[in-house]
């Protein structure tokens, strides 16, 4: 059974979406086709809306799912007067936020992800392009500028995981593959050892690891089981003598791992710890 599900937005439905598929992540027996719908902002493409939600509704022979934020009430009610099960985002907590704070919400859209605060943004911008520069070890001699280097195998997920520090927390984030030399060696550069305290090795499950470079170099050594098993062998005994955290993206998602690796700096500023990692 297929259930359409429509993401609208008056701006860019970035809180739609990322709410709604949080929510949607607790029926996974359902089929679900996801519909992005921003800048619903007029009259006319509110309209035109409900009639995409009329024909998803006759093809499915249920009615859709609609995740929304929408401030203006005009468009609103004509969205809501569609055939579709409705569910206001906002409306569920800006009233009672409202109260509780006494002040009024301003009810202007996209403010979630408007540039409120430049420098912020700056920071953000910086620390992608300082990303982007020092992926997979192509300047060692810039880790000591990084907040975070992330160390590990190839494709266990260095690069994205980095992007994602980058934009979502601001973290100067760099990554170091672990090669061949390194293997022999049973060591990692000097320049890693130098930042240790800032390292993360990421690890990943031999057989997932093997998918992975299967679909990137079909039917090469790379890709091959027991290279895939000597490698993470080799790489966990390098983890070990680093004495680093180790984080497991197998079945993490980068957010995830992204979240638990920003904790665990923030954990270290303010003198604490937490139980998130692996030690190998």
């Amino acid at each position: 059974m297929r259930r359409t599900v429509f993401f609208v937005s008056e701006s860019t439905g970035i809180t739609a979406e990322t709410l709604g598929h949080s929510l949607l992540s607790q029926f996974d027996t359902l089929d679900f086709e996801q519909v992005y719908m921003p800048y619903i902002n007029t009259v006319l493409r509110a309209e035109a809306l409900t009639q995409r939600m009329q024909e998803a509704a006759d093809r499915d022979g249920l009615r859709p799912i609609v995740f929304a934020t929408m401030l203006n009430n005009e468009i609103r009610t004509i969205i809501k007067g569609g055939n579709c099960f409705y569910l206001e985002l906002f409306e569920v907590f800006v009233e009672p936020l409202s109260v509780e704070l006494g002040v009024p919400p301003s009810r202007k859209s996209g403010r979630s992800h408007a540039i409120t605060k430049p420098s912020s943004y700056t920071k953000r911008i910086e620390a992608i392009n300082f990303a982007m520069a020092n992926d997979d070890g192509v300047r060692p001699d810039n880790f000591h500028r990084a907040d975070v280097v992330l160390i590990g195998v190839s494709r266990s997920g260095k690069t994205p995981t980095c992007l994602y520090l980058a934009m979502h927390y601001g973290l100067r984030s760099a990554n170091y593959p672990i090669t061949e030399e390194d293997f022999e060696r049973g060591d990692v550069p000097q320049l890693v050892w130098d930042c240790r305290h800032k390292v993360f090795a990421l690890t990943i499950d031999p057989q997932r690891l093997q998918l992975i470079r299967e679909e990137r170099r079909p039917g090469s050594d790379y890709a091959s089981v027991s290279r895939c098993h000597e490698d993470i062998r080799h790489a966990q005994l390098i983890f070990k003598r680093l004495q680093v955290p180790v984080l497991n993206t197998t079945t993490q998602s980068i957010e995830e791992i992204a979240s638990q690796i920003n904790k665990i700096l923030t954990d270290n500023l303010e003198g604490r710890s937490g139980p998130l990692v692996e030690r190998p």
